[in-house]
């Protein structure tokens, strides 16, 4: 057995794991000064008189390296960080996985009762940490590697899957965004733009009549809701990400379709659309993915359909759309606020039809709902016909432009063109321009005072470049 050398930390093991503590782990085992060679990655029996000290080193750092180097260090650490940032970038999926099994070992051997020094149990998480210090760096965890984590035992999986972790993530401003999108119904992808990863959602269980329908997407708490028709009914299909899987089963107060939604947290609201008969509704309803109930809310001032909603400020604002006996789109919008329950009419809020006097009227019942999207309370719209790109100035109610789209992204009057907000930036999926129509890219920009500069993040060969459904996830 090989002889490990340790030498008495110089800093007290204590909650909460900072990044110092952190980085001393890291940069002792990068250095070797802690583990000879790869000790690091194998699995093996300690002494017992240093038994607790190492393990507890081993466990924090593998932990650490499932974060994917997401904490930024002190720029006198600069030196260490480069090594980290090698080793980390030269892990695949494969060692990573190997990764955790080694560490689920260690998690095991803590709960074995044969072991010769058990002072654990499975609440802990991770052995020698306690669960308030194992939960403080799994918090820290890309949530990419949850599926992972969720496979070292009853523990992790139960962790993860009631949604714990992502609830404190939310309480301390932890936050990922993920973009969902479709173009070849029924199947769903994921995309990080953080880190470029893509994931596959399992295939959707539907029929050719929920293909075929009208549908709407949204993406609340850890939930990503698909609305449609089935043969007889309206239909819900939800994905947890918490499951990795789909399910049916729930119902709003009033079924609807193209109707307006945005979400805030773990709130949605969902506002306007068809029933069932075709009739314009002016109703709205509140749906908690905490609690998975529906509430409906007062109705609106203005009944319409194939509007967009979004929250600025805390508050739920509804755009555009067509209303009763109007084959125009609504200029005007509405506010509502979540404490006062109260709707406000906005005139001329949307400037209405996309395009300029030179561009052919094109029916508003032809058109795709506005594309609008919020960054850091600012509200921008895309008009598909000019390819620009404008803000929202509240103050005045007015409009500005300040740049245009990506050149290479194409539309159907707006069908098919993805804009949404991800985190503080602006991103635009859609089929590039004189390509085969096979290929999807996703373009992001960060919005200020100057003219928006988009950058490519990701180009992905698909089997359509058409945009059917597509919403963003923050957890």
């Amino acid at each position: 057995m090989a002889a490990i050398q340790t030498a008495p930390p110089p800093f007290p093991i204590t909650i909460p794991v900072s990044n110092s503590l952190l980085f001393y782990l890291n940069s002792l085992i990068l250095s070797g000064d802690m583990l000879e060679g790869p000790a690091f990655l194998v699995s093996r029996d300690l002494p017992s008189s240093c038994e607790q000290e190492s393990r507890w080193i081993y466990n924090s750092f593998c932990v650490m390296e499932l974060s994917n180097n997401k904490r930024r260090l002190e720029l006198e650490e600069e030196a260490v960080l480069r090594k980290s940032c090698k080793l980390s970038d030269a892990l695949e999926e494969g060692e990573t996985k190997k990764k955790i099994q080694e560490l689920s070992l260690s998690v095991n051997q803590g709960n074995d009762p044969n072991h010769t020094s058990d002072q654990s149990d499975s609440s802990s998480l991770i052995y020698q940490l306690g669960r308030d210090i194992s939960i403080n760096c799994l918090l820290r965890c890309s949530r990419s590697d949850y599926g992972s984590i969720a496979s070292l035992n009853q523990s992790f999986r139960s962790l993860i899957r009631t949604g714990e972790l992502y609830r404190l993530r939310r309480q301390m401003g932890i936050i990922e965004h993920w973009v969902y999108f479709s173009c070849n119904l029924p199947e769903w992808e994921a995309f990080d733009p953080n880190t470029g990863r893509w994931m596959r959602l399992p295939r959707m269980p539907s029929n050719e009549c929920f293909i075929c329908s009208d549908k709407e997407s949204l993406a609340v708490g850890t939930e990503l809701l698909v609305f449609g028709k089935e043969i007889m009914s309206p239909v819900i299909y939800r994905y947890s990400i918490l499951m990795n899987a789909w399910s049916t089963g729930m119902e709003m107060n009033v079924p609807r379709c193209l109707f307006g939604s945005a979400s805030l947290g773990e709130v949605a609201i969902l506002a306007g659309g068809c029933d069932p008969r075709g009739n314009i509704l002016s109703s709205a309803e509140l749906y908690n993915s905490e609690t998975g109930t529906w509430e409906l809310l007062p109705n609106m001032n203005k009944a319409r359909k194939m509007c967009s909603g979004v929250f600025i400020d805390g508050k739920f604002y509804v755009i555009g759309g067509i209303g009763v006996g109007n084959s125009k789109q609504l200029t005007c919008g509405e506010e509502f606020d979540l404490q006062t329950r109260k709707w406000r009419e906005i005139p001329n809020m949307f400037p209405g039809r996309n395009g300029g006097p030179e561009v052919p009227e094109v029916l508003a019942a032809a058109e795709a709902p506005p594309l609008v999207a919020v960054v850091n309370n600012v509200l921008y719209a895309a008009d598909y016909a000019q390819q620009e790109v404008r803000r929202y100035d509240k103050d005045n109610n007015s409009w500005v432009t300040i740049g245009r789209l990506p050149d290479r992204i194409v539309s159907m009057n707006g069908w098919g063109l993805a804009f949404r907000a991800c985190g503080n930036r602006l991103i635009v999926i859609g089929g590039p321009r004189a390509l085969d129509g096979r290929v999807i890219e996703i373009n992001a920009c960060v919005p200020g005072e100057g003219v928006p500069e988009w950058n490519l993040l990701a180009s992905r060969g698909q089997s359509g470049s058409f945009v059917y459904n597509c919403a963003v996830m923050g957890c």
